[in-house]
């Protein structure tokens, strides 16, 4: 009973912490601290900018307003205040046709423009005549400038202009910008004009305006972030075939390969998995082949010399021929093994030894340790090539030497045997002819297979059927490639075909699947 929610428990904990442990989850983790750090910094100073832009229009607003009372009283009324012009006419009043001389042309002029005049929300436009205050538009003041404030009393009896911000105590209305001008003519003053302006309601408005677009970058920060978990499973999608791809891989099955769509790091990442999985299962191959191949080969030996050692009887004669015989396979196995490393080790990097030689002299070379093989044969060195071309010395003499061998075993007494070479562009060609027997064509497609062996030849080779697979892995190691071309009674002509310019560096030892021949 108690078991069970402890294996539930145990579940849902490592559930949630393969959750946070995931790529997915971390990158919108990131997405979402370096958001709220910004939003988190800016959300100040958008606020302060507009404050800071809604004060500078409300004070552009007063230099506005002031401006045009101060243009009513150095130009006088305009022609499209006729109306108000000739119902003050009408009630007696004088209107000047420029500065006002007297307080009653002073209160034309104020009613002319407080009428004409319609504030916007929490401006207001006072005129005060003699100390006294005589109108506002519009007419409903609050109650921080009704006309027995103390505020009211002074700016009737301002002799200077003047112009700021007051704090007030009542939050409802927060500063107070104003700008007041005192009217005077001949050095006596007639009046006063005010405008002011309470910064709260203006601000209120442009911090509701804010909220709501803090809300709506919320929640498409919200829609965002849903998209950003998608998006982040699309792309991460190929490091979890990945991990499955890896986890389904076995000793027995390394062919599951990534697919690989696009560009950038992901596929980049699909493709070099591709390429190691590809040297990967050609070291397997490689290995099961060496294996198999090693197992089937020296089965025969051993069967050979265990059958002749338990038949091996008491005279001297005939356990003199035993011995030699066993030992005569035991230095075939062993050229077997020498045979099979060796073509284990064109797969190391360390495989080839490059330097730079002349072709000439490799081609004299070659000619006089061939002419060894047998003094029967009609040898013969062709003018070729001659330069300098970087390969490894060695393993060029090793692949000549199989490759004239493979033609001593497969020509008769006084047949021809050539070797020859010719640069082709940025190549260099080597080859060994001979006027043997030749190769069937259907048999030339297999001859480079390990242990294969050419049937219905008129000579048994002795070789373990390695040669030209070492021949062909060779050339490969090189960047190269080797040619057959053949017809049954003319011989046949092997070909290296190889780089001037093999190096290393240009190698992928562990990317080539060797081929085998036959010897």
């Amino acid at each position: 009973m108690v078991i069970i929610p402890t294996v539930r428990q145990a579940f849902q904990s490592s559930q949630w912490q393969r959750f946070w442990g995931e790529a997915r989850t971390r990158i919108v983790l990131w997405y979402v601290g370096i958001i709220i750090l910004f939003v988190g910094l800016a959300i100040p100073l958008i606020r302060l900018q507009i404050v800071v832009q809604v004060d500078a229009r409300v004070r552009a607003d007063l230099n506005e307003e002031m401006e045009g009372f101060l243009r009513l009283l150095a130009e006088g009324p305009r022609l499209d205040d006729e109306a108000l012009i000739r119902g003050l006419r009408e009630d007696g009043q004088p209107v000047p046709a420029g500065h006002p001389t007297t307080t009653t042309e002073l209160e034309s002029l104020l009613e002319i423009h407080l009428k004409r005049r319609i504030p916007e929300d929490d401006m207001f436009l006072i005129g005060f005549v003699s100390n006294e205050f005589f109108r506002s538009s519009p007419r409903a003041l609050p109650s921080i400038l009704s006309q027995d404030s103390p505020l009211m009393a002074r700016w009737a009896t301002l002799t200077r202009p003047e112009q700021g911000e007051l704090k007030l105590s009542d939050s409802r209305y927060g500063g107070l910008l104003h700008r007041a001008e005192p009217i005077q003519v001949n050095g006596k003053f007639l009046g006063v004009f005010v405008v002011a302006h309470t910064t709260q309601g203006e601000q209120n408005e442009a911090l509701e305006a804010f909220g709501v677009m803090v809300q709506v970058q919320l929640l498409a920060l919200g829609l965002a972030l849903l998209a950003i978990w998608w998006a982040a499973s699309r792309v991460l999608a190929p490091l979890r075939l990945l991990s499955t791809t890896a986890h389904d891989i076995s000793e027995t099955d390394l062919s599951k390969r990534l697919p690989t769509e696009g560009k950038g790091e992901i596929s980049e990442l699909s493709q070099t998995f591709n390429e190691m999985m590809d040297r990967l299962e050609s070291a397997f191959e490689s290995q099961r082949n060496f294996i198999n191949d090693a197992g089937h080969e020296l089965r025969t030996p051993i069967t050979i010399i265990r059958g002749h050692l338990e038949l091996m009887g008491d005279d001297p004669q005939e356990r003199e021929e035993t011995v030699a015989l066993v030992l005569d396979e035991l230095d075939r196995m062993n050229r077997l093994v020498e045979e099979l490393l060796l073509l284990a080790k064109t797969e190391r990097p360390d495989f080839l030894q490059i330097e730079e030689i002349e072709v000439e002299s490799l081609m004299q070379e070659m000619y006089l340790k061939a002419t060894g093989l047998s003094g029967d044969r009609d040898w013969r060195l062709e003018a070729g090539a001659s330069g300098p071309i970087r390969v490894d010395r060695q393993r060029i003499a090793q692949a000549m030497m199989n490759l004239a061998e493979n033609a001593v075993q497969h020509t008769l007494s006084g047949d021809t045997i050539v070797l020859g070479s010719r640069l082709v562009r940025q190549t260099v060609e080597i080859w060994v002819k001979d006027t043997g027997e030749g190769i069937p064509v259907a048999e030339q497609a297999r001859i480079f297979k390990r242990f294969a062996r050419v049937n219905h030849t008129r000579r048994r080779s002795e070789g373990s059927g390695l040669g030209l697979s070492i021949v062909k892995a060779i050339a490969e190691a090189h960047g190269g490639r080797v040619t057959v071309r053949s017809s049954l009674g003319t011989g046949s002509t092997f070909t290296l075909v190889l780089s001037r310019k093999s190096s290393s560096e240009s190698l992928s030892p562990l990317g080539r699947h060797v081929s085998h021949s036959y010897r």
